[in-house]
């Protein structure tokens, strides 16, 4: 088809018309790219719904509800100790004559460390000695003083006077009375020194009592070994005879005898066996009489008692410096002992400080320790446990002991005491757990450890991961199980009464069901109540995150909505606390 040029109106001419064909065309080009945009946001939106449900399904996970063993621990990091250390010191000084160990050596108990010269310690001794020996002879003669303030019978007889009182001052050496046994009566008499050479001791003697003419019969006590001249020039030897005193013989009787056939040269007087004067060791004042005037008293028996408080202090005096004497030699004895230092527990040497040869100085002695001893039969640790976890703990719980030092071991300790002494600090109490640990191959003490000791364990209980539960105790449990077709009934009946209808944002064929809860851990939680085992549940996959989910759609500004992994309160009479709880 040719076209003409078309040529220009006349400017008083009238407009001119756009065809009619042409108004339809541009109206159907319209109609056209309507359509074709349509059809693009319907299948965008159709796109949309399925990649919507796509990463609905990539947000959750899926687990099926079963058993499992389930513990409670509270976790705390401590560094290691040995069993005992000991930081061997000296308390004297001298010069070191031996030390016979080396670092690393076990040694026992009792084993002998260092051995020093005691040469000024048994200088000391000595004159300990000599102290103690000097009080001890003081404190005997003041004792032997007291003694003396008792006054007794020098013989066995009967008290004729007694020259004192009660309150009397009484003189050391004064007589105080007269003691008497008359019940044997002496007879001394001349015999010819002939007839005395055939009598001796022992021998029976026939005596006749002048004026009664009574005879009686007496034994020998003595015989003079001296001849002496009587009155006449006669040569005599005096004989002594004891007699028994029928009641009439005095000191002024007299009488012959006649021994072994040969008669006496005189007659004799007899004499009392037993008479003596009672004298007084000591001065002092009378405090009691024991024993009064015609009373017969043996041979020392008390007879009167004086009191003193000059001999008393002086016997108080004495025996402290005695008691002093003693306690300083038993000091320097002790010290003795103290130049061999022996082990005071079993174990090994860490340091050995001084060796044979050198001098120990007071300044030595003061500036620190001679060695070092661990015993590392077994290894403890100290734990300072929150307030809040003190509770849980109990003597005897166990404990698993990891250190970065040794990899992938585990080591089993024991608690074996809890402190009731408190530490507070910025508003927080810990008290001190110590642990032991016995089996401790490569654990060396002051490593670095972390130790979980179990609280709570069960066995073999219904278990979902923690992450599972939401707010409100409830879990996503498929509709086909028990509890879904009730918790489905549930909602229904609530929607039926016009309640607010169930979460739509839950993944299809899913439905929240309510539970009960027990013991937790890191991982999972018990449920005591709400589900069975081998329902399957659906819950927040930790590997989505949803601020990412408009970016993996493509569209900024579009909300959607997640349940978070994890993201959940503790779950009511769930297990709570301080982050210490796993």
């Amino acid at each position: 088809m040719l076209w003409k040029k078309k040529e220009a109106a006349p400017q008083d001419a009238p407009p001119l018309r756009t065809p009619r064909k042409k108004r339809w065309i541009k109206i159907l080009i319209i109609l056209l790219v309507a359509v074709v945009a349509a059809a693009f946001i319907l299948r965008a939106c159709i796109s949309g719904k399925e990649t919507m449900s796509a990463m609905s399904e990539s947000v959750y996970r899926y687990e099926t509800v079963s058993r499992r063993d389930i513990s409670q621990t509270l976790s705390y990091s401590g560094s290691l100790e040995p069993a005992d250390s000991y930081e061997v010191t000296s308390l004297v000084t001298g010069e070191i004559l031996d030390a016979p160990f080396e670092e690393g050596d076990v040694l026992e108990e009792g084993a002998l460390l260092y051995s020093i010269d005691p040469s000024d310690a048994q200088t000391n001794i000595d004159k300990a000695e000599l102290s103690l020996e000097q009080a001890q002879m003081n404190y005997d003669r003041a004792l032997e003083s007291m003694e003396n303030l008792t006054v007794t019978a020098p013989k066995s007889g009967t008290i004729v006077s007694l020259d004192v009182e009660v309150g009397d001052d009484v003189q050391a050496g004064q007589q105080i009375g007269t003691l008497r046994d008359s019940g044997t009566m002496e007879l001394t008499i001349p015999f010819h020194s002939a007839d005395a050479a055939n009598i001796s001791v022992g021998d029976t003697a026939s005596v006749t009592v002048d004026g009664s003419f009574e005879t009686l019969t007496g034994t020998v006590t003595q015989v003079g070994a001296v001849d002496e001249a009587l009155e006449g020039g006669a040569v005599a030897r005096y004989v002594t005879i004891d007699v028994q005193n029928p009641g009439a013989l005095s000191a002024s009787s007299t009488a012959s005898a006649t021994i072994n056939g040969a008669a006496c040269s005189a007659s004799g007087t007899f004499a009392y066996k037993a008479e003596a004067t009672i004298t007084a060791q000591a001065s002092g004042e009378v405090a009691s009489i024991s024993a009064g005037e015609g009373q017969w008293v043996e041979k020392g028996a008390a007879i009167v008692t004086l009191s003193s408080t000059e001999l008393q202090n002086s016997l108080r005096s004495s025996e402290i410096s005695l008691e002093d004497s003693k306690l300083s030699l038993e000091n320097v004895q002790e010290q003795l002992e103290n130049y061999q230092i022996t082990s005071p527990i079993s174990g090994t040497v860490i340091k050995k400080n001084y060796k044979a040869g050198d001098n120990l100085s007071a300044n030595s002695t003061t500036a620190g320790s001679l060695c070092t001893i661990y015993d590392l039969s077994y290894l403890t640790m100290t734990l300072n446990v929150d307030e809040l976890d003190i509770s849980s703990i109990q003597v005897g719980q166990k404990v698993s002991i990891t250190a970065d030092a040794v990899e992938g071991k585990a080591f089993e300790g024991e608690v074996t005491s809890i402190s009731v002494q408190g530490t507070t600090a910025d508003g927080v109490t810990t008290y001190p757990v110590t642990i032991r640990i016995d089996e401790t191959e490569g654990l060396l003490p002051g490593m670095n450890v972390d130790a979980q000791i179990v609280v709570e364990s069960v066995s073999q209980v219904l278990s979902v991961p923690t992450s599972a539960v939401q707010r409100g105790n409830r879990v996503l449990v498929s509709v086909d199980s028990e509890a879904g077709k009730a918790a489905l009934a549930a909602q229904e009946q609530e929607a039926s009464n016009g309640e607010p209808a169930a979460d739509s944002s839950v993944p299809e064929g899913y439905v929240y069901a309510e539970v009960t809860l027990g013991l937790s851990d890191d991982s999972y939680i018990e449920i005591l109540d709400g589900l069975a085992e081998g329902d399957e549940i659906a819950y927040a996959n930790s590997a989505q995150d949803s601020g990412m989910m408009p970016e993996m759609f493509g569209m900024e500004g579009v909300e959607v909505t997640t349940v978070p992994a994890g993201g959940m309160s503790p779950p009511d009479g769930g297990p709570g606390g301080g982050g210490s709880v796993k």
